[in-house]
């Protein structure tokens, strides 16, 4: 288990060199969830994540001798900047190793603090292998992302900070990944205040946590494209799981589509940029997944590291999933007048045409037929099926796409 000491000295520790992120009342979440909620913004925090908390702890408790020779880690991105900017502040040398998949934004701005970045490996997993290897061959000291009580400790400093924040708290929504976050806050929380619900929240994509915590022991899961990728782990960490069978209250799952609504409602609701692992607590909260709730809640947003490219998508995808966004495939007479009178149809509807795509030359099509493609801005889930059942009683064969 981790000694709550190793918190206290971790927060003593980066004092001076990290702020204390914001706690805000997250009014519009509030009133729409029927629950007083707050957001802890370490998306706000320096590096744009929580993980510089845990790196900086452990890389300023080491004797100079261990520094010696650099430091080597393994990261999907946020872990990555954490001990990169760690180790510019130190003068240290640094390699990270990045899965493939990486983000460019987040290998972009690992260099930015002077680390070497290699790209090794599908996955987080793949890419720890290699870094533990070079580690050995180099002779340099290996940062772990999660599974090491100084890394939990520096994670731990969060729970220290709400319970300033908000004495009151009754339960606090945490992304699980590795499981280093989660452990560190639950054991900082817990030893004030053992009636604070900690609640876990994992991407479907990635359920290693849940699954262990079912068979009692650390179990690996295979691994599938995530928007919450910071948090997609094969296999959690072997210390962090006792104490997260310890001193967590529930573990819960959110889908991708859940997660990009909670990305869209908190660029628009409350102007937070956030990525997908640290949306997933409010998709949580959105989805219903979570039962039973009661009194002041803190959901952590535990990065906003995020690309813009990402961020396009992910918008699409969100306000498709909220009923504000309608794509379409119609068929139509390949006759003057026939594409005016489907624009009509639609304008009927009060639906607003964003892209439209006419397509008279497809090998697919019936001679005599044309193919057009509608991407339509809706005001919700019931007004889609409006349009959908007004267009159908006009006579159009409608296909509903992606």
């Amino acid at each position: 288990m981790l000694d709550y000491a190793l918190i206290q000295e971790a927060a003593q520790r980066i004092k001076g060199r990290l702020h204390k992120s914001a706690l805000i009342n997250a009014h519009h979440f509030s009133e729409k969830l029927h629950l007083p909620l707050y957001l802890k913004c370490e998306n706000l925090q320096r590096t744009g994540s929580f993980k510089i908390r845990g790196a900086l702890n452990f890389m300023t408790s080491q004797p100079p001798e261990a520094l010696a020779g650099g430091v080597v880690t393994a990261s999907a991105g946020n872990h990555a900047q954490g001990v990169a900017f760690a180790a510019q502040l130190l003068a240290v040398p640094a390699i990270i190793y990045m899965p493939e998949s990486t983000p460019p934004q987040k290998v972009f701005s690992t260099r930015e603090y002077g680390a070497e970045v290699v790209l090794a490996g599908r996955n987080f997993d793949e890419a720890c292998s290699a870094a533990l290897g070079a580690a050995r061959d180099r002779g340099a000291l290996f940062v772990h992302a999660f599974d090491d009580e100084l890394i939990m400790a520096g994670q731990g400093t969060i729970g220290l900070e709400l319970l300033t924040q908000l004495p009151d708290i009754a339960n606090v929504l945490i992304p699980i990944g590795g499981g280093g976050l989660i452990s560190g806050i639950a054991t900082a929380i817990k030893k004030t205040n053992p009636q604070v619900r900690i609640i876990g929240v994992e991407a479907a994509a990635a359920p290693s946590m849940l699954l262990s915590l079912k068979k009692g022991e650390v179990t690996t899961v295979p691994l599938h494209a995530s928007l919450a990728d910071g948090i997609a782990i094969k296999t959690v960490g072997q210390r962090t799981f006792p104490v997260v069978q310890a001193l967590v209250d529930e573990v819960v799952m959110v889908g991708e589509e859940e997660i990009a609504q909670a990305i869209v409602a908190l660029l628009e609701r409350a102007k937070l940029m956030v990525e997908g692992a640290g949306a997933v607590g409010l998709a949580a909260l959105m989805a219903g997944k979570v039962k039973r709730l009661e009194g002041k809640t803190v959901v952590l947003l535990s990065g906003g590291n995020i690309d813009v490219k990402t961020i396009a998508t992910v918008v699409e995808r969100g306000l498709v999933a909220a009923g504000r966004y309608l794509k379409l495939k119609v068929e139509l007479e390949d006759i003057p007048g026939a594409l005016a009178c489907l624009l009509s149809a639609v304008a009927q509807t009060r639906a607003n045409i964003s892209i439209i795509t006419h397509d008279r030359r497809a090998r697919s099509l019936p001679i005599g037929k044309t193919e057009v493609l509608l991407e339509v801005e809706t005001r919700g889930v019931d007004h889609i099926e409006e349009v959908i059942k007004y267009l159908s009683s006009q006579g159009y064969q409608l296909e509903v796409t992606r």
